[in-house]
């Protein structure tokens, strides 16, 4: 007879773990007992050897379907004569912490009973058990019990504290455990504060089909619902939410329907269907019953499936494809208080689908696409976060601040980065506070006290700032692409240098200009810039990013200063002439015309030249919309140069400039233009990668920043890069956008430490 004492780091709270421990040691006849501690899950175990040697192997191999063990370490002490095996209450220390489950979508199980007229949670909206529901969004301490969460307002009933308790039942210690009796419920309110005592659900779904405009209260904040075949509809909510142009989320009843109006591939249908449930990127197959307001200029629509019971009710409810998207005015955060959504959305929702269950965590879904078979995290937030990624150091407890546009922010502790949810643009007070309350409630459940904080080199960022006038802290800038680069060298394990190719739209470099088509020789620690695109004027600073054809102003008056009247004209007629006077004077006078490299501004240039889009209505809307019009069957590409300035190479996109305008006057398709300037990116890309290659011997090429959001040039770079025998390292588990850079500040910052090696 011995006696073991087996600690389990992981995410091993709020997934069913201990009632799995408990019926694991009633089968190998095992007493003792198991706890939540604020750190894991502490098990006491004595019986026979072999009994207590099988027990520990099968605690990881037959973990429950959400749990993830991280580690199983155990000690042999004499026997205590236990003489059962229980559950003991949860065990709270200070300093300690626990990995925290993101919320999971409604199990199979659950959904059996919702629709089952003989259950008692019969179309209950709030159905969960261990396998499924919120979590992260509920937790405002550890260790994870219900006092702990915005359930302990509600008191269970005989029958679900019977279930909670007991330890064979799927719902034992299940936080949100409720039933209609004891639980939740909804409200449907008019703007005026009527209350409707009709069937809630039956009621919105007549809304709906009336072409009305719902506020619905979900996991993580409120979604704006309308119905997706409706124009008349799709278009009031981009008018009241101020969102003109940028694709809608789309919610399918079932995958079949989705297919019926989507490409979807083995792999992108497990995407759609697994617990995470994000937003999956899909080839729209243009059935034309969804409105073309709802992703115009897109090949693509942001398909999701139902994550919760309301959600099921709903879509079973209405068989309706609905417009899902974030309930907020645009740019700011979502609304997750009720008051603050009647507030807030008044003016853009009709009624308002309420409930009384507080959210705690603020939480957007998450979008992913495929490519080449393999999901690809686009935006990282619901079902993703705030499970960490691994680090392979014990890095200094680090604060990295993130970017400007799709911030997050990144904690670590010991061998864990836990990059937050996805916060947001923070360009207005909103999104700040959300950036600030949410760092203070992953550093409260992490037991997380910052000695070191990372940011970005930009002055003007609200996150730089915030990260400068923290006290009693290290503080170290990072370089925004070294960040790219580090965060992707990160994620796929890469620690000695590499040629790091960043690509984006703006960041800012060491010299005080605008980065963003970068080459750079990094590890963790440090960088060498080896080359960039040629530097061009932005006339007007952001307004060149706002308005494309400024930037391609700007571009024809450095390339062509001769010609720039006559071409301006040719191009771009019906602007203003006096704008055009006022480009040439920003750029003679340099005023407020900071130069640039950026390959995203390269993007929009072609992109207005084609005619394809002159005016941005939200960030990348130039670039993304040149590569849904670009022909992919295409090997056409134009000609460019790789010059020597100095120590370093720059390209010089004239040449490419130049073919584009000529093949316009001949009057190509854009199609086909637009594909062959991929083509042409791919190449100055690859064949600057092959002249760094010569001298520097290094053949691992790792490609970050928003540029590498689009599949059409990823694609074709990746197969020009590995026929000529690179290795090529993109993103999977972290954005490349700027939504992954706060992983890289962080790594970056224990290297110059010499914490990370």
């Amino acid at each position: 007879m011995e006696r073991y004492r087996i600690r389990i780091k992981g995410i091993v709270q709020g997934v069913g773990f201990r009632p799995f421990v408990y019926q694991l040691a009633k089968r190998h006849g095992l007493a003792g007992w198991v706890s939540n501690t604020s750190q894991g899950v502490l098990i006491e175990a004595e019986g026979e050897k072999e009994e207590l040697t099988a027990f520990v192997q099968a605690l990881s191999r037959e973990a429950p379907p959400q749990a993830v063990v991280k580690s199983v370490n155990w000690e042999s002490h004499p026997p205590a004569d236990f003489c059962d095996f229980t559950i003991r209450e949860s065990i709270k220390k200070e300093g300690q912490f626990v990995l925290i489950s993101p919320d999971i979508a409604t199990c199979a199980e659950c959904l059996i009973e919702l629709f089952d007229p003989a259950d008692r949670r019969y179309r209950y909206p709030f159905i969960n058990c261990t396998n499924c529901g919120p979590r992260f969004t509920i937790i405002e301490e550890i260790p994870y019990d219900r006092a702990s969460t915005t359930m302990k307002n509600f008191t269970m009933c005989p029958q679900c504290q019977a279930e909670y308790d007991n330890p064979m039942s799927r719902r034992f210690h299940a936080q949100p455990n409720a039933c209609p009796r004891c639980g939740p419920t909804l409200i449907l309110q008019a703007p005026d504060g009527y209350a409707f005592t009709t069937d809630p659900i039956k009621t919105v779904v007549h809304l709906l089909k009336k072409g009305h405009i719902l506020a619905i209260k979900g996991l993580g904040g409120f979604h704006l619902a309308c119905d997706a075949t409706n124009d008349q509809a799709v278009t009031a909510l981009r008018t009241r939410k101020h969102r003109y142009a940028k694709p809608l989320a789309l919610m399918f009843p079932d995958l079949e329907t989705i297919k019926k109006h989507c490409r979807v591939s083995s792999a992108e249908a497990e995407a759609l269907s697994s617990s995470r449930r994000p937003i999956v990127l899909l080839k729209d197959r243009g059935t034309g019953v969804i409105s073309g307001q709802v992703a115009p200029g897109q090949r693509y629509q942001g398909a999701m499936l139902p994550y919760t019971p309301l959600h099921h009710l709903l879509l079973e409810e209405s068989k309706m494809i609905l417009i899902m998207t974030s309930g907020n005015i645009s740019e700011e955060p979502i609304a997750t208080d009720n008051l603050e959504a009647l507030k807030r959305l008044e003016g853009i929702a009709d009624y308002f689908l309420l409930h009384d269950r507080d959210i705690y965590a603020r939480y957007d879904d998450s979008v992913v696409r495929v490519i080449e078979g393999q999901e690809v995290l686009v935006r990282r937030s619901r079902g993703y976060a705030p499970y960490p990624l691994s680090l392979p150091f014990s890095s200094t407890e680090t604060l990295a601040c993130g970017a400007e546009l799709k911030n997050t922010f990144c904690l670590t502790k010991e061998n864990y980065a836990f990059l937050s949810q996805h916060i947001g643009d923070l360009e207005n007070w909103e999104t700040f506070q959300h950036f600030e309350n949410t760092l203070k409630l992953y550093q409260r459940l992490f037991r997380i006290k910052p000695s070191l904080v990372a940011y970005d080199l930009h002055p003007d960022y609200l996150s730089t700032k915030y990260a400068l006038n923290l006290e009693g802290v290290q503080k170290i800038g990072i370089q925004h692409h070294h960040a790219h680069v580090v965060s992707c060298m990160m994620e796929n394990g890469l620690k000695d240098r590499v040629i790091g190719v960043a690509c984006d739209g703006t960041g800012y470099g060491v010299d005080g200009t605008i980065w963003g088509c970068e080459f750079l020789l990094a590890d963790w620690k440090d960088f060498e810039r080896q080359g960039h695109l040629l530097y061009i004027p932005m006339p007007g600073g952001a307004l060149a990013i706002q308005r494309p054809y400024r930037m391609a102003l700007g571009y024809l008056y450095q390339l062509f200063p001769d010609r720039f009247e006559a071409l301006r004209q040719e191009f771009f007629g019906k602007t203003d002439p006096e704008e055009a006077r006022l480009v040439r004077l920003q750029i003679d006078k340099n005023l407020n015309s900071p130069l640039t490299s950026s390959c995203g501004r390269l993007f929009d240039v072609a992109s207005a030249l084609l005619g394809v889009r002159l005016v941005s209505e939200y960030e990348g809307q130039a670039a993304c919309e040149l590569e849904m019009v670009a022909d992919e069957k295409t090997e056409e590409s134009y000609p460019f140069e790789i010059k020597e300035d100095e120590d370093r190479l720059v390209i010089d996109p004239t040449l490419t400039i130049s073919a584009i305008m000529d093949e316009v006057r001949k009057g190509k398709k854009k199609d086909l233009i637009a594909g062959a300037f991929h083509n042409t990116v791919a190449e100055f890309i690859t064949e600057t990668c092959l002249r760094l290659r010569r001298d520097s011997r290094i053949d691992r090429v790792v490609l970050s920043g928003g540029v590498f959001q689009n599949v059409h040039l990823v694609t074709k770079l990746k197969q020009r890069l590995e026929r000529e025998g690179f290795q090529v390292f993109t993103h999977r588990l972290v954005p490349t956008n700027d939504g992954g850079i706060s992983l890289g500040q962080a790594v970056i910052a224990n290297a110059k430490l010499g914490i990370a090696r």
